[in-house]
């Protein structure tokens, strides 16, 4: 994808800060060889057919975006063998926490990369993935900071280019300003349906799913999750 043809975007990055504490030279060590091992490498042409960049046979791609310490995306990585996966996530602290994870109990169907997740979107061939999570994305509360919200129309049209038909978008937040965005948004969107009956439908984590820090910390201070489902429709 040119610069001609590639979705305009804010100049400010849709993540916060790089860098937390600083972290322990075995993390160091764990995060320097694993991104190493796993890291996507975007300098590099994009395979056509991204289940060549697995070191196992799978049968279809998902990405992960922001995934934090790690905890969601290993444990479903873990449970779906035959299903490759991509994690993204800028922060080092979190990315050194998988990485250690990886290196004593590795899995063949994780790869990663420690930048902006725009980055690979625009880097992955079309129609080549099989579903995205966006869970407990920055809400960036301020109305001056609504741009940086990873949801809009720009990656909206990111997320439908890459997703194959009938591959699911999948968001969770505790923040209801950012889940009425997100609804907006991609009930806005003509290649996404929101896949809900009923409010129990959209408060009911997903099969498989394992609560985060992110989600414990909401739970402490009284607030509700909302977990949203869209499917990439052929518009």
């Amino acid at each position: 994808m040119n610069s001609e043809t590639r979705p305009s975007r804010s100049s400010e990055a849709f993540f916060g800060r790089r860098h937390g504490k600083t972290i322990r030279p075995y993390q160091a060590a764990a995060l320097e060889a694993g991104l190493a091992k796993y890291g996507l490498d975007l300098s590099e042409h994009a395979p056509v057919d991204p289940r060549a960049l697995f070191a196992a046979p799978v049968a279809d791609v998902r990405l992960e975006i922001g995934f934090g310490g790690g905890e969601h995306l290993y444990h479903i990585a873990s449970q779906h063998p035959g299903t490759g996966f991509i994690g993204v996530e800028p922060f080092v602290n979190g990315m050194a926490r998988l990485m250690t994870t990886m290196a004593e109990k590795p899995l063949p169907n994780l790869r990663v990369y420690d930048d902006d997740a725009v980055q690979v979107l625009d880097w992955l061939p079309q129609a080549s993935i099989s579903g995205i999570d966006l869970l407990y994305p920055d809400p960036w509360p301020k109305k001056r900071h609504w741009k940086r919200r990873f949801v809009g129309q720009a990656n909206l049209d990111r997320f439908a280019r890459v997703m194959a038909e009938g591959a699911k978008f999948r968001f969770a937040s505790d923040i209801d300003t950012y889940v009425n965005w997100t609804l907006q948004h991609c009930r806005a969107h003509p290649a996404f349906e929101w896949q809900a009956d009923n409010a129990a439908d959209w408060h009911t984590p997903y099969a498989g799913w394992i609560r985060t820090r992110y989600e414990a910390k909401a739970v402490r201070e009284g607030r509700r999750s909302a977990y949203l489902t869209f499917l990439k429709v052929s518009a």
